[in-house]
């Protein structure tokens, strides 16, 4: 295959053109629809089209990992030098030719371009959103333009962790941050809709609130365990269900969980053992289990607290969601369909968390509020 840069800002501008094409229309939509609300609703509605089209981006990007287009175009921004495939198309072509199986092929392209445009869309609508906060504080002084600020910074890294996906060849640990990145993008943009436009805080109890953020801890630890396995293509590791390679408890080997490596070696360089990949696949889903309940059992008691209904049924939906298409990875041989829903619907539990934790408080007791006894 032809050695091409791994960087080449060439495109750059016309890439950026593109994601402004791509930010034009949600942008236009909003303005129109959003002509006469208040200042903080306009912002709230355009920080929820963000969030959707973010949502989007990372379901696109489980695509584009999992159909093995991460490598589709080579270099970065653009595509061998190029803003779009079509330019590149005699490249492509070669590096076809020359590996028809390789990461190289006309859809890969596509699919990884297309990635890229949308992420340029979506990196345009946030630095808008920035923008736009800022210019409203300037007219009222209650808006607070630091937290579009820190989104605006924290998708300019996102956007690092793409490149360095590329350009590293699909090394296991940045492909992971990538991912992790992403799901962080979307809980920034949940919570700022939330500060925007909530009246008031729902009070819950102590054990309650503390619940949530357990389970928003394991759900993130989870979706790192997920991605690992993911980024090691070690789904197929343990083909049956619910024993791994026909074992209750296989034999364990814990160089894949080396952080600093390449794809499929370990740490000195050797060919990963399969050994290495089961031990990925075995410690997610055995942690799946624990994760699961956790969540479940917040679905149920959110669903018994006013106001936080919504977000118990979504729990307990996106629970069954996870599960199913868990499940069916391993028994239908890692389908494409499932997979990326099977993304989804971690990225949907993560808004869902982060929204019962914005618009909800620790509730105090009576007792914390009866005046305590003058000391004689």
């Amino acid at each position: 295959m032809t050695e091409v840069d791994l960087y080449n800002l060439a495109p750059t501008l016309q890439l950026m053109a593109v994601g402004l094409a791509v930010a034009a229309l949600p942008l236009g939509w909003w303005l129109w629809r959003q002509r006469n609300a208040t200042p903080s609703g306009r912002l709230k509605a355009l920080t929820l089209i963000t969030l959707f089209l973010t949502f989007d981006l990372v379901l696109f990007g489980a695509f584009t990992r999992l159909t093995d287009s991460g490598l589709g175009c080579p270099d970065w921004p653009g595509c061998y030098g190029s803003a779009s495939p079509m330019g590149a198309s005699t490249h492509i072509t070669a590096a076809q030719t020359a590996m028809p199986t390789g990461p190289v092929t006309q859809s890969k392209a596509w699919i990884e371009m297309v990635h890229r445009y949308v992420a340029s869309g979506v990196g345009v609508l946030i630095l808008s959103l920035a923008l736009m906060t800022w210019w409203q504080r300037r007219q009222r002084n209650s808006i607070n333009p630091w937290w579009p600020t820190f989104t605006l910074v924290w998708v300019c890294l996102q956007g690092a962790f793409g490149a360095l996906t590329v350009t590293m060849k699909l090394f296991p640990a940045i492909v992971t941050l990538h991912l992790m990145f992403g799901i962080g993008l979307l809980a920034l943009l949940m919570a700022q809709a939330v500060r925007y436009g909530e009246a008031g805080a729902r009070p819950v109890p102590a054990g309650l609130r503390a619940g949530i953020w357990a389970g928003f801890v394991l759900l993130w630890l989870q979706i790192a365990l997920g991605g690992w396995v993911s980024t090691n293509y070690a789904v197929l590791a343990c083909p049956d269900f619910p024993t791994c390679n026909g074992q209750w408890l296989p034999a364990m080997d814990w160089q894949g969980f080396s952080l600093w490596r390449e794809l499929g070696h370990t740490p000195d360089g050797q060919i990963l053992p399969f050994v290495s990949l089961s031990s990925i696949h075995f410690v997610h889903r055995s942690a799946a289990w624990v994760v699961l309940a956790v969540l479940v059992w917040l679905g149920w008691r959110l669903r018994q607290q006013p106001g936080l209904v919504p977000a118990g049924r979504w729990l307990l939906r996106l629970s069954a969601l996870q599960f199913i298409t868990g499940l069916s990875n391993v028994v239908l041989g890692w389908p494409l369909l499932a997979a990326v829903l099977h993304t989804g619907g971690a990225a949907a539990m993560v808004v869902t968390l982060t929204w019962a934790l914005c618009v909800s408080r620790t509730e105090f007791s009576s007792r914390s509020l009866t005046p305590s006894r003058p000391v004689a």
